[in-house]
């Protein structure tokens, strides 16, 4: 997969169980399986769009990746290097390399401190610059945000929620990463404001070459941003590949279904694919293939049987029965 690029960040079978516990002596019952056995790469200076319905895991994927949340198993690689078990000292370290934009902007900034503090702040942590070099370093990222130097003695209540999640975006510039995570960054903005955003992290993004992992649940958000598209579906990867390919021609039933229902790539003759029933918990996924039980071209196979995640043309892989 991505032979186009060389790879910055590698996933090798990635998991993230949360425990579940009952009684009073807290008896392990299960695990929510949030990710389970995810693999992807990401080339420099790519953007790979993962999307999915609201709790397939998306968000527990990123936060693993990052070491926000420690995985269960598996591997994380980046630039080369094995930091699945980095310890906390070389793991601050390395977060200069991998930023995050979280989905709610005000839940990320703190309300006592200032606009100009807290882009400051990373560069306070990491012992970057003298205080007049941070001063002019915070005077920079804020006018590639596309924030006036008067927002910074502002606090955040002051600021409306595209201004914070430009906050957001300049803090995480601050230490110059070469990733950057973004968490369905838009999905809490208003309409308007949602573009703005959008356009922004892409000219961030072609200006330093910087590589993102953009989540999303909104297609035609994830085909304004991605080079590549990953999707998602009960902490499984079930299809990725290079966006043209996937958005001209998914393969899988649920990417199918997906697209189906984006008006702006619906085609008339096919109409909407309605999935049937609920997702199914990730505490008691179905056995085999974990989307049959809403499949319209289910098999009996596929409630029997795993399929696994092959490549069936250059850069597009798919998990699913109708392609051994």
């Amino acid at each position: 997969m991505n032979s186009m690029r060389s790879t910055l960040l590698s996933i090798n079978n990635l998991k993230k169980y949360y425990p579940v516990t009952a009684g009073i002596m807290q008896r392990r019952i299960g695990d929510v399986k949030a990710v389970d056995d995810v693999s992807f790469t990401i080339g420099d200076s790519e953007i790979l769009g993962l999307v999915g319905e609201s709790g397939c895991g998306k968000s527990s994927l990123s936060r693993s990746i990052l070491r926000l949340e420690e995985p269960t198993s598996g591997t994380i690689i980046f630039d080369g290097r094995d930091i699945t078990f980095l310890g906390k000292k070389d793991l601050r370290a390395l977060r200069k390399e991998m930023q995050i934009v979280f989905q709610d902007p005000d839940a990320s900034l703190d309300p006592r401190m200032t606009i100009g503090d807290s882009i400051a702040e990373a560069l306070i942590i990491n012992s970057k610059g003298t205080d007049t070099e941070r001063e002019q370093r915070v005077t920079e990222l804020m006018a590639q945000v596309g924030l006036e130097t008067r927002y910074r003695s502002h606090f955040p209540h002051e600021l409306s929620g595209g201004q914070k999640q430009r906050v957001g975006i300049a803090r995480a510039l601050a230490v110059n990463p070469r990733l950057i995570i973004a968490d369905e960054p838009v999905s809490a903005l208003d309409v308007s404001i949602q573009a703005q955003i959008l356009n922004l992290l892409q000219d961030i993004q072609k200006q330093l070459g910087i590589s993102y992992l953009f989540v999303a649940h909104d297609l035609s958000v994830i085909k304004h941003m991605a080079h590549r598209v990953a999707v998602m579906y009960l902490g499984k990867i079930v299809e990725i590949g290079d966006k043209r390919d996937i958005y001209a021609n998914p393969l899988h039933p649920y990417t199918e279904a997906l697209m189906s229902a984006v008006p702006s790539i619906k085609s008339k003759a096919q109409g909407r694919l309605l999935l049937r029933g609920d997702v199914p918990s990730p505490l008691n996924p179905p056995s085999g293939c974990r989307f049959h039980t809403r499949c319209h071209r289910v098999m009996p196979i596929c409630s029997k049987e795993e399929p696994q995640l092959n490549e069936l043309r250059p850069d597009h892989c798919v998990s699913c029965h109708l392609y051994r």
